[in-house]
């Protein structure tokens, strides 16, 4: 095709393979019985098809971290293809807990090793491989270390807490499309050409499978599906963090929605002390679903906070050449403190209009 350039390309064959696939999950979903139901712990009225996902991570392996096995390039913190193992590892336990057949304690175990294997393991393997470092040089090898741990434990939380905020039509899928829209503009505007046709692959798989799930679904992502956005989200935004000219919270910042919601809900029902790890209705999104609005509107509350709040903060974050790390952590802080109040006020709210309403019933 001349004049189309090979990123672009290669978006537009993801797209098309996650569309295809999608439609092909739909029927597999309902020949296999792999259908949610509605109940007290769902946001959804019809019986709907599960696993859809399946069709975003095969787009995103073939089109995006397989070929970068050929195409191994200098600006990548570490290359792409290293995280196809741990890819296709949570996609896996997903994939079989679509099915019906994994405990939660075997997907958090694959989880775990698959994020200390990407993110600590290298880091481990480099300091003891090295044993003639000064003595200086080995105590900052191990702050390494220790970083690439806490990073590990990051994305563990990463991939549950997408798990977590996939609960109703299209709220994962729109905001995976924004969190790696906006840091591809970030990578493309600091020259990281080959991570930004990296992402607009991910974006594309993406975009494939949404027309089946939004504003109607006609099939869900599934633990398949949300796992390994959340692990391939967490690894962009560790990307970004490492590229040298972009604000090092960007993209903490641009994950603030969903972090906000997933954390408080966990912090909330421990304080309670209900079963945190047991499914629940307790989500921010989940309570607004309650009070009646629609799945497309309730998006579109999140993709309103992203654009009105995240994105003019990030913009100014990196409005010069060299960031500032202090002025970036501060506006990082003022966004989380401001998203934890929304969430409170937004959950004192939900709970109002529902108790009104069951008056009014009664």
């Amino acid at each position: 095709m001349p004049g189309l350039s090979a990123p672009m390309l290669a978006a537009g064959i993801a797209l098309l393979i996650s569309a295809l696939v999608t439609w092909y999950a739909i029927g597999y979903a309902h020949r296999r019985r792999l259908i949610d139901v509605p109940g007290a712990r769902r946001s959804h009225a019809t019986p709907t098809a599960r696993g859809g996902g399946i069709a975003v991570v095969l787009s995103i392996i073939l089109c995006g971290l397989l070929p970068s096995f050929a195409a191994i390039a200098s600006d990548y913190p570490w290359p792409a293809w290293w995280l196809l193992p741990a890819t296709v590892g949570i996609a896996w336990v997903g994939w079989i807990d679509d099915h019906g057949g994994l405990s939660a304690r075997r997907r958090f175990v694959m989880h775990c090793a698959a994020a200390f294997w990407t993110f600590a393991a290298p880091a481990v393997w480099f300091e003891t491989s090295a044993p003639q470092m000064a003595d200086a040089a080995i105590a900052s090898a191990w702050l390494g270390v220790l970083l690439a741990c806490i990073a590990a434990i990051a994305v563990v939380w990463s991939i549950n807490l997408h798990n977590f905020m996939d609960g109703i039509n299209g709220l994962l899928a729109m905001q995976a499309i924004f969190v790696l829209s906006a840091l591809l503009m970030l990578f493309a505007a600091h020259g990281s050409a080959t991570v930004a046709a990296q992402l607009a692959v991910w974006i594309a798989a993406i975009a494939g499978f949404v027309p089946f799930n939004f504003p109607r679904a006609r099939i869900f992502m599934g633990d398949v599906g949300s796992g390994a956005l959340g692990f391939l989200i967490a690894a962009a935004v560790l990307w970004q963090m490492f590229t040298p000219g972009i604000a090092a919270a960007s993209g903490i910042v641009l994950c603030s929605v969903f972090v906000t919601d997933a954390s408080c809900t966990l912090v909330s029902r421990m304080w309670r002390g209900r079963r945190w790890y047991s499914a629940h209705r307790e989500h921010l999104y989940q309570w607004l679903v309650r009070c009646g609005h629609s799945h497309a509107r309730v998006v579109a509350f999140y993709m309103g906070w992203n654009l009105l709040i995240v994105l003019p903060v990030v913009y100014w974050m990196n409005r010069s050449l060299s960031p500032d790390a202090a002025d970036g952590l501060r506006a990082a802080v003022a966004v989380y403190v401001l998203s934890a109040a929304a969430w409170w006020a937004g959950k004192r709210w939900c709970l109002a209009a529902v108790r009104l309403r069951g008056r009014h019933a009664a």
